[in-house]
């Protein structure tokens, strides 16, 4: 029997209708503000015009739920009155789902790449790299160069910022330098984030 319990609990937990109390789950609330859409038929409902926002008495804003077959959903239980909006539950559940998986596709994910570079890089491949630095930048990529100092190169630290900033000189069309040239440990690096423009 504990065991059954201890998976209600769970299941409860996953479900995404718990988070929100519906109808005469919402107790111990004399009033609540009425917020929505579809105030047209909550108006026919009550006999009365009907506005957003405005405070009513919660027992009265349950009839009003139950002549239109639809439920009352509680969406700010923290604020002064709660705030509540008559919807059916499955629809609400559904569109905020909806809203959710939307926001979620809008958020592109962050790419960087990266662009490693020597002390002694001579001029050629110096160009052959920026050229691919280019082109992670107009694909929308961030683009990350760093200079690492092997042994004895670590003297070389001025000729490895040189190095670097001439790469931000050259792709300045393109993107901009989240900071300065940075070293850490026995690397240099410098964070290029493309500018909204070079973005398809």
């Amino acid at each position: 029997m504990a065991i059954r319990r201890r998976n209600n609990r769970n299941a409860r937990r996953e479900d995404p209708g718990a988070a929100f109390r519906v109808n005469r789950q919402i107790r111990n609330v004399p009033e609540v503000r009425l917020v929505g859409d579809n105030f047209d038929k909550i108006s026919e409902a009550a006999g009365q015009e009907i506005g957003p926002g405005n405070v009513h008495d919660i027992r009265t804003v349950i009839r009003w739920a139950q002549e239109l077959q639809l439920d009352l959903i509680e969406i700010s239980p923290k604020a002064k009155p709660p705030v509540v909006k008559i919807e059916d539950f499955r629809k609400f559940l559904y569109n905020k789902k909806k809203k959710e998986k939307e926001l979620k596709a809008k958020q592109s994910k962050t790419v960087i790449k990266e662009i490693r570079f020597g002390p002694n890089t001579d001029d050629h491949d110096f160009e052959f790299k920026t050229r691919h630095a280019r082109a992670f930048l107009e694909e929308g990529s961030k683009v990350r160069a760093y200079v690492h100092f092997r042994g004895r190169t670590i003297v070389f630290k001025d000729r490895g910022e040189l190095l670097l900033l001439r790469f931000m000189k050259e792709l300045e069309d393109l993107g901009s330098a989240e900071a300065l040239p940075k070293m850490e440990g026995r690397r240099m690096s410098v964070m290029l984030a493309p500018k909204k423009k070079a973005k398809k």
